[in-house]
This record gives structure tokens, C-alpha cells and sequence, in this order.
């Protein structure tokens, strides 16, 4: 028995990669032609169906996975919102030194981007409510940290991976789930214990709706927590769901009247875009799960457009494609005039050189700012 995963040094190495590529490294060895040097494009020719746009995601993983070898990168910023047909990333270098590592490259980029998209497109929705996500049960152990990771840059407020600290500088968010109650048998006893066992800047958010009426089990939790009670959280199953907007509205007018007008909702469960449009009004924190950690694919690929031939580089690439190695000029906010590289165009460039034969040559940004930099271009979109 094993886990079916590469450790970091078989990707780095470039180990992690599609059997057709090292046939094709086999192939240019044997024809001596390992000197072919391309730039290669790494760009979207099919976003899913109603997206205008995508945020890119996995800039730093590539460029730890290709700095020290002989590859020079242009690329757009980490998190930058970009549309179909835009180069994202162009990397240059001999054909033959990068065949292993495409797979490895463009399948980083491809679920990171998709993760983030989804995140943004759930945080738009959401506005200025929270948004959690609670996605990490949906998905293999070995990429947690990069769903978090993804997520969080994408616009999601916190991520609940309890090792997102060490990995990404996030502090874990996170309420009880439905086991502690059922493990314990009796709603009252298992948010008494959680309230003692847990430390003090925990949030008091508890389930009420494991085994009695929602409304019920709200005011049992503040008979036992009182003032403590932070939040509920409303995780009801859809066969039981109902309208979960009526409910929550009818649970907020009875604390009203009791004059509990603090304490905050939370709903999880099987939550996606048109959810967060209807609840918002009514809900302070969504917990988003499945739908970002299984997005839609932002159809990320990647093709030769140039090959140097002569000492010149020449536009070549399959058909279909858009040859050339070009630039992507934005006006605000999303305003983008894709030109030849070697031409003017109206905005700001957003492809910029990043490594240099090898060597990484531009700041690392914190997913802090890159969270920041997508929300604010996420903001003048809505503006």
C-alpha cells in the first residue's frame, strides 16, 4: 500500500510529467536538436460558459518549480484578471529543456487559476459578507495547501485548513461540525464543552440544526452560551432545507423580539453563486465548499509561438492559435487591447519579464497582496 502522491523533489525534478513528452525529448535527442529554442504561450482559448474573466493563480509554484534551470519568463502578476485569448505567461528556452515540465506547469496553473476564479466569482457575490471555505473534504490530501492557498487569493476571507498557518500565513477559520454533536448525544452538553475546551478568541459559532427545528436549537444556544454566542450556523441538508431564506428570516425576527440582534448567521452546504445572491441579505458568513474546490476548468493551454530561427524569431504555431509573441495593454477596468510584442499600445503592459535564464527577478508578493490586488480589481469592475 502506498499514498499516490510525488513528493516535491520529483516535480521539481521534472519526474511529474505526461509520457508523450519524454517520448518527444527522446525524439529531438535522437535528431540532435535539443538546441530548438521557442517561447511558449500559456493562455485560455475557452473560459466556461458565462465567464468574461478569470484570475490567475499559481505564478509562484511555477517559478519555484523552473528557477535555477534555463528558462527566461514573462508573466502576467500573480492574481491579475485576465480574459480569453490573453497570454498569461510566455516562457523562453530550448524546447528540449522544458518538454517534462509543460505537464507540471500548465496543470499548477490551470487548477490554481480555476480555484481562485471560482473564489472571486463567489466573493463578488457575496460583497461585503464573509466568505469561508470549508472545500477541503472534496478534496485529495497532497493539494490542500494550494486549494487554501488559491481560495484565499481569489477573494475567500478564510480558509479552514488547520495547517494554512504554517503554509500560507492564514490563521484557520472554522465553527464545529455536525460529528461533535452526534458524538457526544446531546446539543447542549457538546456546545458547553466546546465552549470550555476551546480557546477564548474562538468565535462561539455553533450548529443548530443537527437534531431539533432550527429555531429551537438557537434559543437552547443562548440559554448556554448567552452572551458568548457569537454566531449559528445553518448547515440543514436539502431534503430538509426548505426555504432557507424563510427560516433564517423567521429565526432572526425571534431574536428580535427576545433582542438578540447581535448574533450572526452563517449557512454552508452545497452553496454556489445564485445561493449567495439570494441570501446575502440575510446572511453575515457563507462557508463555500464544493463548488470552489470543483470548479468549472478555466481552459488554461499551452503552445509555441515563436521559434528562433537564425538568430530571428519567427511566429509559428498550430492552427487555431494566434502566433507571435504579443502583450496585453489594460485600461481600467478591464479595458484590454492584445498587440505584437514590439507594439504600442494604449494602458498598462501586464506581461513583465520574471526570470531571467533561471534566476527569479521580481518580488514574491504575499498572498495578502495578491488577495488585495484581486479584490481591487474586482471592485472597479462592480463600480
Amino acid at each position: 500500500m502506498r499514498l499516490y502522491v510525488f513528493n516535491e523533489k520529483d516535480i521539481v525534478e521534472g519526474r511529474a510529467t505526461d509520457v508523450y513528452f519524454r517520448r518527444t525529448l527522446d525524439t529531438l535527442n535522437h535528431l540532435n536538436m535539443r538546441d530548438v529554442k521557442v517561447r511558449i504561450e500559456v493562455h485560455s482559448y475557452g473560459m466556461p460558459e458565462g465567464y468574461e474573466w478569470a484570475v490567475l493563480a499559481g505564478i509562484e509554484e511555477v517559478l519555484y518549480v523552473l528557477k535555477d534551470k534555463p528558462f527566461t519568463i514573462y508573466s502576467m502578476p500573480e492574481g491579475t484578471l485576465f480574459k480569453r485569448v490573453e497570454p498569461v505567461m510566455v516562457i523562453e528556452g530550448n524546447y528540449a529543456d522544458f518538454a517534462v515540465y509543460e505537464t507540471v506547469v500548465l496543470g499548477i496553473l490551470r487548477h490554481s487559476t480555476s480555484i481562485a476564479t471560482k473564489a472571486a466569482r463567489i466573493k463578488r457575490r457575496a460583497m461585503n459578507k464573509t466568505v469561508l471555505f470549508f472545500g477541503l473534504r472534496a478534496l485529495h490530501p497532497s493539494i490542500m495547501p494550494m486549494a487554501d492557498r488559491s481560495a484565499y487569493i481569489g477573494g475567500a476571507d478564510g480558509v479552514s485548513g488547520e495547517f494554512s498557518k504554517d503554509f500560507i500565513g492564514i490563521t484557520p477559520s472554522g465553527t464545529m461540525p455536525h460529528a461533535l454533536m452526534l458524538a457526544v448525544g446531546d446539543n447542549e452538553k457538546a456546545w458547553k464543552g466546546f465552549d470550555e475546551a476551546v480557546s477564548e478568541d474562538v468565535p462561539r459559532i455553533v450548529l443548530v440544526d443537527t437534531f431539533d427545528d432550527e429555531r429551537n436549537e438557537v434559543l437552547k444556544a443562548i440559554q448556554i452560551l448567552g452572551k458568548k454566542l457569537y454566531g449559528v450556523r445553518l448547515d440543514t441538508p436539502s431534503s430538509r432545507r426548505g426555504n432557507m431564506k424563510a427560516i433564517i428570516e423567521e429565526i432572526k425576527w425571534n431574536l428580535h423580539v427576545l433582542g438578540y440582534d447581535n448574533i450572526k448567521f452563517v449557512v454552508s452546504g452545497g452553496l454556489d453563486e445564485n445561493d449567495i445572491e439570494q441570501l446575502k441579505d440575510v446572511v453575515d458568513i457563507f462557508g463555500v465548499g464544493t463548488s470552489i474546490a470543483f470548479p468549472p476548468s478555466v481552459d488554461l493551454s499551452m503552445d509555441i509561438i515563436e521559434k528562433e530561427i537564425n538568430g530571428r524569431w519567427v511566429p509559428i504555431t498550430k492552427r487555431g492559435k494566434w502566433p507571435g509573441m504579443k502583450q496585453v495593454f489594460r485600461r481600467e477596468p478591464l479595458d484590454d487591447e492584445i498587440k505584437l510584442w514590439n507594439e504600442k499600445g494604449e494602458g498598462k503592459p501586464l506581461l513583465q519579464k520574471v526570470m531571467d535564464n533561471g534566476r527569479i527577478i521580481t518580488e514574491i508578493p504575499s498572498v495578502n497582496k495578491i488577495r488585495e490586488y484581486v479584490l481591487g480589481q474586482l471592485d472597479r469592475l462592480i463600480q
